[in-house]
């Protein structure tokens, strides 16, 4: 066998290119398979072996120490180890269940991004989850999209009703509920809430790909002179949301191509195009362009942030819109009395919560952020006789709230003061990745201190320091 390379293109085939293996690097077999010639089982029976290959042994042992890496952070595993989600055939695929653990970490990462946004003026809406397919053909969804929606037929009426699959489209009829003036711009929604689509079963899979995604949307109209301000907003957000989890972020600008698949002018388009463009410039963010990515609509900005073992993922998005408000009829009145059309901006900080969950899930390896984390603390007593104790323990654990990042965060503890071993509640506590374990005996008691058991160690700290030693965490 022999390596042919031609560029960026690396291919194993017939040789040979080189007199040795020893001149292509280094590479390693990872696994074997039966297959037959040209797909046909009647013909004979071949072996296909799986390998990689690397120009250093450093990089292939990195290579094998992320797949291994990979494996053990599996979101689908540990989703089911640390009680965060479940399926059932019963529901559906593509159709997660979270259990309470589950429900605390995407209500504290939903209620972060609404509170980021609020910050800069988002106001809460709230839209039906059916509507009539005459808003998607209005918005140009049905066209390009109408294979993955999940009609809904009523039994009383003949209106086409389908779930909905996105919320631009609704958040434009509060829009255009009542007149606009330019002095009212920029109007701001946010909508956590619950989208559907009909993904194929065969592209499902744990909570990357789902068919009810919820998505902490938002969306901003605004005039063409306040575009740059918005996007600043949005993007100090993003930063800051995904520094709190320790992702370093870059944008790829999303443009379109040369096919037929986009609405609206190509002046728009590249007018557009190069004012997110400026924006990333200007925040000094690293960035990358690409064609054919952008929405049907207009261009995007989507952040691509990298977890604890070199994967990139993309994450949140901020796309521009010149063709829904036009599409909707949308309009302000300027300050000469003349009615114009709103641009339209949509960002999503967290994007589909369920797959942003996977990936916070895998970059953590389930040791969620103190703040984040469903079970934050676990008491565990060494035996009963130190009971009162423990309801003092009570008293100032019960008190705290956390305010930073997620404000008005109440501390969410429990106490393990069953009649077993310490040994087997640290290790339950462990296999839970609770951040802070405090464990009590007889001399924390008389002491009036309590000890904390962490991933970073072990410490003796004073109950009455307890309060502020867990609010700085």
């Amino acid at each position: 066998m022999s390596f042919y390379k031609n560029g960026n293109f690396v291919d194993l085939c017939r040789g040979p290119h080189v007199a040795n293996t020893k001149d292509v690097g280094v590479f390693k077999l990872l696994r074997v398979a039966g297959a037959y010639w040209r797909g046909n089982e009647k013909n004979p029976q071949m072996q296909r072996l799986y390998g990689v290959a690397f120009a250093t042994q450093a990089e292939l042992d990195q290579h094998l120490e992320r797949l291994e890496q990979a494996k053990l952070r599996d979101h689908r595993r540990l989703g089911k180890e640390l009680d965060i989600y479940t399926v059932s055939p019963l529901v559906g695929a593509g159709l997660p269940l979270f259990t309470p653990r589950g429900t605390i970490l995407r209500d504290i990462f939903a209620q972060y991004s609404n509170q980021l946004r609020q910050n800069y003026g988002f106001e809460k809406v709230w839209t039906p989850h059916i509507t009539k397919t005459n808003l998607y053909e209005t918005s140009g969804h049905w066209a390009k999209f109408g294979d993955e929606l999940f009609l809904v037929t009523s039994q009383e009426t003949d209106d086409k009703m389908a779930l909905k699959p996105m919320n631009c489209p609704h958040h434009t009829q509060i829009y255009a509920s009542k007149p606009r003036s330019y002095r009212d711009l920029p109007v701001r929604y946010l909508e956590t809430t619950t989208d559907y689509r009909d993904e194929k079963t065969g592209e499902l899979g744990g909570l990357n790909r789902v068919r009810s995604l919820t998505q902490d949307d938002s969306h901003v109209f605004c005039r063409s002179d306040q575009i740059g301000a918005e996007i600043n907003n949005l993007l100090a957000s993003a930063r800051e949301l995904y520094g709190s989890i320790k992702m370093p972020l870059r944008v790829r600008l999303s443009y379109r191509d040369d096919s037929d698949g986009y609405l609206g002018d190509k002046a728009l388009w590249a007018s557009a195009q190069a004012q997110l463009k400026a924006a990333v410039m200007t925040n000094e963010i690293e960035y990358f362009e690409q064609d054919g990515e952008a929405a049907f609509y207009g261009p995007k900005i989507d952040f691509m942030a990298t977890d604890a073992i070199g994967r990139e993922h993309q994450v949140a998005t901020i796309q521009l819109d010149f063709v829904q408000p036009g599409r909707f009829g949308l309009e302000y009145t300027d300050n000469e009395g003349n009615a114009q059309v709103p641009v339209m901006i949509h960002c999503a900080l967290l994007g589909s919560i369920e797959r942003f969950m996977s990936v916070l899930i895998e970059h953590t390896a389930g040791w969620f952020p103190f703040w984040s984390a469903p079970e934050q603390v676990r008491v565990l007593t060494i035996n009963d006789t130190v009971l009162d104790y423990v309801s003092d323990i009570r008293t100032v654990l019960g008190g705290l709230v956390l305010m930073k990042p997620v404000k008005y965060n109440e501390l969410r503890y429990t106490v393990d003061d069953r009649n077993e071993s310490l040994g087997k509640k640290i290790r339950e506590a462990t296999n839970f990745k609770i951040p802070v374990q405090i464990i009590v005996g007889p001399q924390d008691r008389d002491a009036r201190e309590v000890s904390i058991r962490s991933q970073t160690g072990e410490e003796k700290i004073a109950l009455d320091e307890l309060a502020q030693y867990l609010t700085s965490l």
